[in-house]
């Protein structure tokens, strides 16, 4: 996970800046190797490893505040005395009441799944393109090794992240970048054809352990950027940290209803949604049901456009990054060896432009030379 200035001055807010620079490593460019290990180009771009944010942001969270072991099957709007409430039902039986429900419970959300079925089936409201499945992109596989030993892997040694990812043709991608505590994070990339996303979408087995040897047999013996092989890192690699994910394209156009509403899924989008969501919430002058939507309406006036835009903006990255189609391989080219360096760092700019702060806590002062835009919506201190 990758975290920059459109996300940062929050967790500064939040007194976690420095805790997040101890867990990070600041990335400043990305190689791109062939199958050959021949460098294709350099790209420009702080990131810190996935466990260790978690670790972070759990301890930040008062423990009574949080409930484990939880399988969310349905929700229901109940009105009692004159006062409307959302209910959700858990698979152990166990129920929690609420004035209002946040679906963050990823790209699978069971919350989305019930408001969905209840916005089609039952109100026959639902838009006909939320209607539709995910488009699957990739395929991947993560994981964090233990420690290594910087004698082995000399990358360890720099300050700055070494972060090399390799196309090796027939549309398998790899990569390998040091994070803090002389970790190596490294990814196993599957990009699928149109027909083989089909498939995927109606194949459970995908998930199980005999699929996840299957995939690591296709790379392990294939020559890690930083040397070696990628067996190497697979084999420092504990098994709880060793992950599968399916790689899905789509905005949903419908976020919220009643008193249910939904927050993105995918790292900063998801930070910046939960900023501007709180903000329109803590801006609310009671908990009526008028109030809900008023702040439904705002955050989603703030967000969608926003969500969408940067949709687009990954999805082009992806290909210039990851994607070996011919004419991905010849945008790759033309983007990171033909196209000026200031326009590059003029797009990079204008990608950090949109930074979402906490309405209740004091602003915090813009750094460095690029335009930032201004705050959104109500704010109680500046």
């Amino acid at each position: 996970m990758a975290l920059g200035p459109n996300i940062l001055p929050m967790f500064e807010q939040l007194g976690m800046l420095d805790e997040i620079r101890n867990i990070s490593v600041p990335v400043t460019k990305v190689s791109i190797l062939n199958g050959n290990m021949k460098k294709l180009a350099t790209m420009e771009l702080l990131g810190e490893k996935e466990p260790k944010l978690y670790e972070l942001l759990y301890r930040r969270v008062p423990a009574e505040k949080i409930s484990l072991n939880k399988k969310v099957l349905r929700f229901e709007e109940k009105t009692e005395g004159g006062l409307s409430r959302v209910a959700i039902y858990c698979s152990d039986n166990t129920v929690f009441e609420g004035d209002l429900l946040v679906g963050a419970d990823g790209a699978y959300s069971a919350v989305r799944q019930c408001l969905y079925k209840h916005l089609d089936e039952t109100l026959g409201i639902l838009p006909k393109e939320d209607r539709e499945s995910f488009s699957i992109g990739y395929v991947s596989m993560l994981g964090t090794t233990n420690p290594q030993d910087p004698e082995k892997y000399p990358q360890l040694k720099e300050r700055h992240a070494q972060y090399g990812r390799v196309l090796g043709g027939n549309r398998r991608g790899w990569s390998a970048v040091n994070v803090a505590g002389h970790q190596i994070c490294w990814a196993l990339n599957i990009q699928l054809s149109e027909e083989e996303a089909k498939d995927q979408q109606f194949r459970n087995s995908e998930w199980g352990p005999e699929a996840n040897e299957a995939m690591i047999r296709e790379f392990q013996d294939l020559p890690c950027p930083w040397g070696g092989k990628m067996k190497d890192l697979i084999d420092a690699t504990p098994k709880d940290l060793i992950s599968k994910i399916f790689l899905e394209e789509k905005v949903f156009s419908t976020w919220y209803y009643g008193r249910t509403v939904l927050i993105g899924d995918g790292a900063v989008n998801a930070m910046q949604d939960a900023v501007v969501l709180a903000n329109c919430l803590y801006n609310m002058t009671d908990n009526s049901s008028k109030s809900i939507q008023t702040a439904f309406e705002e955050y989603y006036a703030q967000r969608y456009h926003r969500a969408h835009a940067q949709f687009i903006t990954s999805n082009g990255m992806s290909k210039i990054m990851s994607g070996q189609t011919l004419a991905e391989r010849m945008l790759r080219k033309t983007i990171l060896n033909y196209t000026p360096n200031w326009i590059q760092q003029q797009y990079i700019a204008k990608s950090f432009e949109y930074r979402p702060q906490i309405a209740w806590l004091p602003l915090v002062k813009n750094r460095g030379t690029t335009r930032v835009l201004p705050q959104e919506g109500k704010r109680s201190v500046e």
